[in-house]
């Protein structure tokens, strides 16, 4: 009882904090002193801690993408959730480069002022449009909080962004389709978690928003899915779950959506046309059923094979708790091999919200993930493991740990699109137990980690080896 009291003061303070900010001088377009990255705790605690809470910087898989290498200009643009000091819980939505011919960092720039909101749901997603603009896009939550699209001034520039719309929108995913726009995904929270896209010609004219999912079973009276997807190409995919009557603590199921002609048409993977929103809990669009034997299920990534089949990385366990009661949560892959969908494991973990990242080359498939359970056992992530397969993912063996006897642990392991090492990946870290600073790191296909610099002086800085 003394939990659910708390909880609900907690989330009345939380309430009041944007308007308690709205007087504030806005930070937007302003350079902040240093990678710095959002703390937050979900505030739904059982025996063994938090549902989730950390180091959220990179959070949350439902953002994507957060990174994207431009080979124009050989630098990688990135987008995160961070805050001004070590003492905050202040969202500011920020992005920053690294150059991969100096080898340095920029300072980070503020592009959205989150104007008090401490909650990283709200951090931004990133695309590059054909001509090298910039485009952030900030989530929202619901209409209590809306979410924006954001412009560079300049190409390949970070140096000042404008404000294009204001909408309702969360955990948008943009994708840049060659001669033919914007697609966006994203979720409205229309009381449950619901599917939506749209597309757009230019960012600045948009259709409007489309249903895509909408499940209920008979007696339901509410639907809720999240969405991660993936391009190849003028493919657009996703992979979907279910929430049951609109519960998200029992999400479970995997179903899978395509559109090659720009979100004229939805497919299943042989290509069958959907009618939208697909509202049948047995639908073609369903890859596996995991609700009868109640396990919950967490999709974490999307990439493609060399012939452009999907594959998902997804981590699956008994209950939403965390804690030993509902045993070790087991990492996946599912993939298309043509005629149907495989499944295979590839290791285990102490968390539902433990979450990485999947890269798929001819002879190499790799995830890395916090998969090792310290320093904060139970807590959402742990210490970073890079996991191998020889034979298109069939079996996996651990290659290498990435991080070792750290105070804190970390997190969401986010892909660089079209990454070039060493910025191939980053992710943050953060002590899930209670506040503490969090770092951001970065590291390249060997292995090896860079540290952003958490305090800097110069506007361009090397970052160092992280041991």
């Amino acid at each position: 009882m003394r939990i659910a009291i708390t909880s609900f003061f907690l989330s009345l303070f939380l309430l009041s904090l944007p308007a308690l900010a709205q007087d504030a001088p806005l930070m937007n377009n302003e350079t902040v002193d240093g990678y710095k990255g959002i703390w937050f705790t979900l505030g739904q605690f059982s025996d063994y801690g938090d549902k989730y809470s950390g180091g959220l910087g990179t959070y949350t898989a439902k953002h994507i993408p957060l990174a994207i290498y431009a080979p124009e200009v050989d630098k990688t643009f990135f987008v995160y959730g961070g805050t001004r000091s070590p003492d905050e819980k202040y969202l500011l939505c920020m992005i920053g480069v690294f150059d991969h011919k100096t080898k340095m960092i920029s300072k980070p720039r503020v592009v959205y002022d989150k104007q008090g909101v401490d909650d990283p749901h709200d951090n931004p997603s990133l695309a590059i449009d054909g001509e090298g603009y910039i485009w952030v896009f900030v989530s929202g939550r619901g209409r209590r909080r809306m979410g924006y699209k954001y412009r560079s001034a300049e190409p390949y520039s970070i140096n000042s962004f404008e404000q294009i719309t204001e909408e309702e929108m969360t955990y948008p995913q943009p994708k840049v389709i060659e001669g033919k726009g914007f697609l966006n995904l994203f979720t409205k929270y229309t009381g449950v978690r619901e599917l939506y896209y749209e597309t757009s010609p230019d960012g600045y004219e948009w259709t409007e928003d489309r249903p895509l999912v909408s499940i209920k079973r008979e007696g339901d009276e509410n639907a809720g899915h999240y969405q991660i997807s993936g391009q190849f190409g003028d493919k657009v995919v996703f992979f979907c779950n279910w929430h049951p009557n609109g519960n998200v603590d029992r999400r479970t199921n995997i179903y899978y959506f395509q559109t090659s002609d720009f979100g004229d048409t939805w497919t299943t993977i042989q290509g069958e046309a959907l009618e939208l929103p697909v509202t049948d809990i047995n639908s073609k669009t369903l890859v596996k059923a995991f609700f009868e034997d109640e396990i919950n299920v967490y999709i974490k990534d999307v990439n493609f094979d060399a012939e452009g089949n999907p594959v998902a990385l997804y981590v699956s366990g008994k209950g939403h708790q965390p804690g030993p009661e509902h045993g070790p949560r087991s990492w996946s892959i599912v993939k298309w091999n043509g005629d149907s969908w495989e499944h295979h494991k590839i290791t285990e973990s102490d968390q539902n919200y433990d979450s990485g990242s999947l890269w798929i080359a001819d002879k190499e498939w790799t995830v890395i993930g916090p998969t090792e359970n310290s320093p904060q056992e139970w807590g959402a992530g742990g210490e970073i493991v890079m996991w191998k397969s020889k034979d298109q993912g069939k079996t996996w063996k651990k290659a290498k740990q990435l991080t070792k006897n750290s105070p804190r642990n970390h997190n969401y392991v986010r892909r660089v699109v079209e990454g070039k090492d060493p910025f191939l990946y980053f992710w943050a870290d953060g002590n899930p137990d209670e506040f503490s600073v969090s770092h951001l790191y970065f590291g390249n296909r060997k292995g090896r980690v860079w540290k952003l610099p958490y305090d800097m002086e110069e506007d361009w800085q090397k970052p160092e080896r992280h041991k």
